[in-house]
Formats: C-alpha cells, sequence, structure tokens
C-alpha cells in the first residue's frame, strides 16, 4: 500500500511538471525552427546579424527550463554561460564557439521533438483510465448506431464489465510510465543545460579559491576581534590590578591600614580580568558546545533571547567542532541583530541535518532564523550579516537572506557536513 502512495505522489508530481513542458516543447519547437532558418541564411551570408538575438531567445528559455527542472527536482541546474549575447564587446564568433550554446541548441533540438510527444502522451493515460471508468455510466446513454468505443463498442453490460481491467491496466501504466517519463525529461534536460564536466571542474576550483580566501579573510578578522577584546579588556584590566598593587606596596611602607582598599579594588578589577578572559574563551569556542552539543547550545542561545525564540532542532548529531562552533555563532549573531535591528515580537530558529540530494552529494547542515520583523536587512549597514557570510563561506557553505521591507526576515545557512 505504501507503495501505491508513493506512486500516486509521484505521478502527481511529474504529471504538471510533463503538461507544463508541452508549453515549453512547442516554443522550443518555434526556437529550432528559428535557429534553422539563420543557420540557413547565415550559410548565404546574411544571418549573422541575427545570431545574437536568436542565442538571447535560446538562452532564456533555456533559463526557464532549469527553473522548470528545479523546481520539479528541488535540485538547481546552474547556468553555464561564460558570454552573455547583450555585451557589446562579445563577437558572434565567440558565442557560436561557446560549448553552452551549443548544449542549449540541443535541448532546444531534442525538447522540441519529443517534449510534445511526451506531455501529451503523459496525459493521455489518466485521461483513458478515467474514461475506461465513466463508460460503465454513459455507454448506455449512447445511440444504438454510435456505440462508446473504449477500445471495442460496448453494447452490453458485458462489454461495459470488460472496460474494468482495461481501466485498471491504464491506471496501473499512468502510475508506472508518468513518473518515469517526468525523471526522464527532467535528466536530459539536466544532462543538457547544466554545465559540461571540464566547466564544473573549473568552476569549482574557482569556488574554492573564493572559498579559501573567505576562510582566511574570516579569520584574519577573528584573530583581530580576539586581539582587540584582549588589548581593550583585559589587558586595560590587568593593567589597572599592578598599578593598584603598586599604590598597595607603597602604602603598605607609610601607612599599612590604608592598603587594604587598595588591595581589595585591585582584587575587584583581578575578579573583572579573569571574567572578561572567560567571556573571550567562550567567543572562540563554547564549552556549552562540548558540554551539552549543538541542539543544547542552540536551546540556550533561544532561551537567553529578549524577544520570545522558539526552536526546532531535526536530527541533529554531534558534528565536527569547528562546524558546531560556526553554526552556533551564525545563530547567536542572527538573533542578536534580530533583537537589536528588526524591531520583531518572535524569533523561530530551525536546524537540521539533510541528507544528500543525490548520490555523490554530501549531508548539510541547515541553519534557518526566521523572525516577523519589519524587514529591510542591510549587509552593508554592519548588521552582522557580512560576518555570518564569511564564517559560512570558510565552510564552502552559502548564505542566503531574504528580507523585503515590511518582513519578515529569513537569514538562511547550508553548510556542508564534510567541511
Amino acid at each position: 500500500m505504501g507503495r501505491v502512495r508513493a506512486a500516486t505522489r509521484a505521478t502527481r508530481r511529474a504529471l504538471p511538471f510533463l503538461l507544463r513542458g508541452v508549453v515549453s516543447a512547442a516554443v522550443a519547437l518555434v526556437l529550432l525552427i528559428r535557429v534553422l532558418l539563420v543557420a540557413v541564411f547565415t550559410l548565404i551570408g546574411v544571418g549573422w546579424l541575427a545570431i545574437p538575438s536568436t542565442v538571447r531567445a535560446v538562452r532564456r528559455w533555456a533559463g526557464d527550463e532549469r527553473r522548470r527542472v528545479t523546481a520539479f527536482t528541488c535540485r538547481p541546474v546552474p547556468a553555464p554561460y561564460d558570454t552573455s549575447p547583450d555585451a557589446p564587446a562579445v563577437r558572434t564568433k565567440v558565442l557560436l564557439g561557446d560549448p553552452a550554446t551549443r548544449r542549449d541548441v540541443g535541448w532546444v533540438l531534442i525538447h522540441g521533438l519529443t517534449g510534445l510527444v511526451v506531455g501529451i502522451g503523459a496525459l493521455l493515460l489518466p485521461l483513458s483510465a478515467v474514461n475506461a471508468a465513466l463508460a460503465l455510466v454513459y455507454w448506455r446513454a449512447m445511440p444504438a448506431d454510435d456505440p462508446v468505443e473504449a477500445p471495442y463498442a460496448v453494447t452490453s453490460w458485458l462489454g461495459a464489465l470488460g472496460l474494468v481491467p482495461i481501466g485498471a491496466g491504464w491506471l496501473v501504466l499512468t502510475l508506472l510510465l508518468v513518473p518515469l517519463l517526468g525523471r526522464w525529461q527532467a535528466w536530459a534536460a539536466r544532462g543538457l543545460l547544466r554545465p559540461a564536466k571540464g566547466a564544473q571542474l573549473s568552476e569549482r576550483v574557482t569556488e574554492l579559491t573564493a572559498t579559501r580566501a573567505a576562510a582566511l579573510e574570516a579569520h584574519g578578522a577573528e584573530l583581530r576581534r580576539i586581539e582587540r577584546d584582549l588589548h581593550d579588556g583585559t589587558q586595560n584590566r590587568l593593567v589597572g590590578v599592578i598599578m593598584h598593587l603598586g599604590i598597595a606596596e607603597r602604602a603598605l611602607r607609610r601607612d599599612p591600614a590604608s592598603a587594604l582598599p587598595l588591595l581589595l579594588k585591585a582584587q575587584d578589577q583581578a575578579a573583572d580580568a579573569l571574567g572578561e578572559l572567560r567571556d573571550v574563551v567562550r567567543s572562540i569556542y563554547p564549552p556549552i558546545l562540548s558540554e551539552r552539543g549543538l541542539d543544547g547550545a542552540l536551546a540556550a542561545l533561544a532561551a537567553g533571547c529578549a524577544i520570545p525564540c522558539t526552536l526546532r532542532a531535526d536530527g541533529l548529531r554531534r558534528l565536527p567542532a569547528a562546524l558546531e562552533a560556526t553554526a552556533y555563532f551564525v545563530v547567536a549573531e542572527a538573533l542578536t541583530n534580530t533583537v537589536k535591528h528588526s524591531g520583531a515580537e518572535h524569533a523561530e530558529v530551525m536546524a537540521t541535518v539533510r541528507p544528500p540530494a543525490a548520490p555523490g552529494e554530501e549531508e548539510t547542515l541547515v541553519i534557518e532564523v526566521r523572525d516577523d520583523g519589519h524587514g529591510g536587512a542591510d549587509e552593508s549597514g554592519g548588521s552582522g550579516l557580512a560576518g555570518i557570510r564569511r564564517r559560512v563561506a570558510g565552510f564552502d557553505g552559502r548564505t542566503e537572506v531574504t528580507s523585503p521591507p515590511g518582513g519578515p526576515t529569513l537569514v538562511r545557512a547550508v553548510i556542508p557536513c564534510a567541511s
């Protein structure tokens, strides 16, 4: 029964995807005709001026297909373009030599020729099952000289009952073939519209280079913050302790009774220095993480928030210490921003470990901090969002900030667990 429910859900998702693919394929077929005409006119020397606009039209429709496939598979399809057809400095030969242009044209060819057939076929399967079921009801209303044809002429109850296994067969084919056709169409589009393997490797190297730079920048910023905290806080306290001890030493030689208040004041300053030093240590790696784990540490942050805050921690387990510390500071900074800048009355924190979306990928830690404030968060305004982005980028993760005017604000960090 569970397999039937799963197949039904998959069919309900795939059928709208394939029906939208009919419209997409119709446009792709028109674009294919345009590409062929431009190619013919280019061969006779008069079609060069139409190439940039044709490439632009193909890329725009390929972009819509990427969004359609992404919505269906929940896996983004990156755009592979290195050149823009709108750029005045880009020559037509460069556009034609771009591998992404050839892959887009290949998708237009395949999708334009197969999308209509696949989409209409996927629609006819459930319609055939519905027709077989309804024929059991309306066959008697049809004239004797024009009986129901589903797929044979139904002129009696015996013939009508024969439609039951036929309708069941159409239903089984619908549950089996519609999801399969949806996956095939998405696979074909993804294979053609994503960057080629060489381009993906180059893009990955560029991304890792940027990630390494972000990690070094975040590390340098963290060292500067620790140095500033020690210099402005703990060091000044210790200097005060040394000064009061020196004054107390001279007071002991002249008037021992007057030295006691100075010693007590030096003791208070030493206690303050010790407290500030502990705060600096906690800012490097909060002890609560080693004591209670990430879920317990986030629960403490939510409980200590100045506004009501709820926590949803699903599937959390012990992760690498550096990763847990980053997640902790992301939530802490985001909640601080919420309290200081958003004017929110309620905040919500969600933390979960999501399994790999596909074979070869890795688990990800997803952190979301949402509030019901007035929105309009600006990373350039010193709100701490830039620091969150640097921390997450240092672990090859990504940060998304959604904060339209009027709210709500959502800060979302996705970090690979293998980082």
